[in-house]
């Protein structure tokens, strides 16, 4: 049996492929640094493919650059071993939800999500350090090769945890101010990309320190073609008078398409003085409408054409412009009654829109977002101190409605929505009362580190040691309000208020999984040449939800514990994953297994019980189930 990686991908390892496929005369192969034989790209003769489009050099080019640039690329692209392991007591609903709440370092989290929720995330929103010479940002480190960082720094153990606060402060007298934001933000959108589906969204919250920054970087990441708005969020109603020149009152809101051709923006809930504006004053029966010009322009040759009003009056569109109609769909509407001359039958013409044809689509949204329309940070502030009985935790939280209106715009009923800045959850917050009042069924993963709140603090006091247990107790209770609010709705019992935490740390598998001795009797032995590879320190739960990514389940997917001759067995997904980590396993047990057919069968290499086990393991499953595909720890 194959051996499973219990690492991400490298993807520098999936882009040489994709330009293999491109171009495969420029494969070629080489000897790497630890004298094995790799495949790679010859460079020269791709520059001689692309010679004409190939820029390098000192050629001045448009380009966005910083310092480490090159190495934050490379650290978007690196694999990592890291796992997720499953907390149960801090869930809720631990075996029904399918939300998560990952706590860790946000870029090996994308990393590890982009094995199994690559293109699968409709929408991503996040509320990133606006580096405002205050703010932390994560201490990624670029000096280096990130392995040997990791053992010189003193800033991890020998399992790879780190050993202190991987965050540090950004103050305006850092040399690197802007490179360290730059080098902190740019991999996690990077990998963050790779995560939205193809009709998928991303918005992000940012000021004005980085704001010229951040819309740089998307154009790089997203592609400049991809860009669909900055919007202007109306935070704050008050001026604060101590400020030297000007109060800012807003924030921005980058909104990017992963591909602008097929994203599709639903528009937002119609109002009443949207409404107000439409009347009949012919009494047609299909109700009130609203009127507007049927010229455009530039001309079109074949639409510039006479039309002759009721009163008799001949008009042509201006000079310069020609009718937004062919002549044969202007007589069609004429027909259907839907071509206004005003009421005297002497005007201009114009086409007539329905208010009951409209209703069934949003209104475009405009790139001004108002503080009454969606809310302020005041407004937030003051409901999330309510939501947690009058403790203060935060001071600048998004208001639960603005989430709600992004949402709105870029999501379906069914979509999956992340935020790897979650802090103190709104989006998840936004999701499910966003669920209870449409009756849709979307999933959120919220991504946060555990950073550590000030011990002189009111949350710390209240018995929240990082921002981590906020965001959690905040869903809780969102989440019981939100129910207790629409107990009436006959699909609230449907609402899915829980979530799976799951934690970051180092991998389940010991060093001498992954530099495995290279004889050829262990290579034979498989399964016992690798006694001890697991921690001591982990569960079989830890070990199936490292396992999960790798044959391609959603971590949130239903686990059923199912007991076999006496030994524990995981079924994923029904059988689509069966693994059992207990030891002394017979033939029994895979014989029963193997009847079941899963699609993946995953066991330790130390679990047979005896050497006959091993000879007859691949005997019992073609026999009862040939397409199974095996893997073993």
């Amino acid at each position: 049996m194959k051996r499973l990686k219990m690492q991400t991908a490298d993807m520098a390892d999936r882009n040489i492929e994709q330009i293999g496929a491109l171009f495969p005369e420029c494969l070629t192969e080489r000897i790497d640094s630890n004298g094995r034989v790799e495949q790679a790209i010859d460079f020269d003769k791709l520059r001689q493919l692309l010679a004409h489009d190939v820029v390098e050099g000192p050629e001045q080019r448009y380009q966005f650059t910083w310092p480490d640039k090159r190495a934050a690329i490379r650290l978007a692209n690196t694999p990592t071993s890291k796992t997720l392991r499953p907390c149960r007591a801090e869930s809720v609903d631990f075996d029904t939800t399918q939300n998560l709440y990952i706590e860790g370092d946000n870029l090996d989290v994308l990393k590890l999500l982009r094995e199994n929720y690559l293109g699968k995330v409709k929408m991503i929103y996040i509320d990133p350090p606006y580096n405002t010479g205050n703010d932390f940002v994560y201490n990624d480190d670029f000096a280096q090769g990130k392995t040997d960082f990791e053992q010189r720094s003193g800033l991890f153990d020998e399992e790879g945890n780190q050993t202190i606060d991987p965050m540090q402060r950004n103050t305006e007298a850092n040399g690197r101010f802007h490179t360290d934001w730059l080098n902190m933000i740019y991999p996690r959108l990077k990998v963050a990309r790779d995560l939205l589906s193809d009709d998928g969204v991303i918005f992000i919250s940012i000021d004005d320190n980085e704001d010229h920054n951040l819309r740089k970087v998307c154009d790089e990441v997203f592609g400049g073609n991809n860009f669909i708005a900055q919007v202007i969020w109306e935070r704050a109603f008050s001026p604060v008078n101590l400020m030297k020149h000007f109060s800012p009152s807003h924030d921005y809101i980058l909104c990017y398409a992963k591909n602008i051709d097929i994203a599709i923006c639903n528009g937002i809930p119609r109002t009443a003085e949207a409404d107000s504006r439409y009347i009949n004053p012919d009494n047609d029966p299909r109700g009130v409408w609203s009127s507007s010009d049927i010229s455009v322009g530039p001309a079109v040759p074949e639409n510039i054409y006479p039309i002759t009003t009721p009163s008799g009056r001949i008009v042509e569109p201006p000079a310069g412009r020609s009718w937004s109609l062919s002549k044969k769909a202007f007589l069609e509407r004429l027909n259907d009654n839907r071509i206004w001359f005003g009421p005297d039958g002497n005007g201009v013409p114009r086409i007539k829109r329905f208010l009951s044809e409209l209703r069934k689509q949003g209104m475009t949204p405009m790139t001004l977002w108002k503080k009454e329309d969606v809310g302020h940070s005041q407004d937030a502030t003051q409901k999330l101190q309510k939501l947690f009985d009058g403790h203060k935790f935060f001071d600048y939280p998004k208001p639960v409605e603005l989430i709600k209106r992004t949402l709105s715009l870029y999501t379906n009923n069914d979509s999956l929505v992340l935020d790897f800045f979650s802090g103190s959850a709104t989006t998840a917050h936004a999701v499910m009362q966003l669920n209870a009042e449409d009756g849709g069924n979307r999933k959120f993963i919220m991504v946060q580190l555990p950073e550590k709140t000030d011990p002189k603090s009111e949350a710390y006091k209240a018995g929240y040691p990082n921002i981590c247990e906020i965001g959690k107790e905040r869903i809780r209770r969102a989440g019981k309000k939100i129910k207790e609010e629409n107990k009436d709705k006959e699909a609230i019992d449907r609402l899915d208020t829980g979530f799976r935490v799951l934690k970051l740390d180092s991998s389940n598998m010991a060093d001498v999984y992954y530099t495995p001795a290279q004889t050829p009797i262990e290579q034979t032995l498989g399964f016992e040449a690798f006694e001890d590879n697991i921690k001591p320190d982990r569960t079989a739960e830890d070990l199936l939800f490292q396992v999960m990514p790798e044959c391609n389940l959603p971590l949130s997917s239903r686990i059923e514990e199912r007991e076999i001759h006496g030994k524990k067995v995981y079924a994923v997904d029904d059988n689509y994953l069966l693994a059992c980590f207990d030891r002394d396993i017979d033939e029994q047990v895979i014989t029963e297994i193997a009847r079941m057919q899963p699609y993946y069968f995953v066991m330790r290499d130390a679990s047979a019980a005896t050497d006959n086990v091993l000879d007859n393991f691949d005997q019992i499953f073609n026999a009862y189930s040939k397409e199974t595909i095996r893997r073993i720890l």
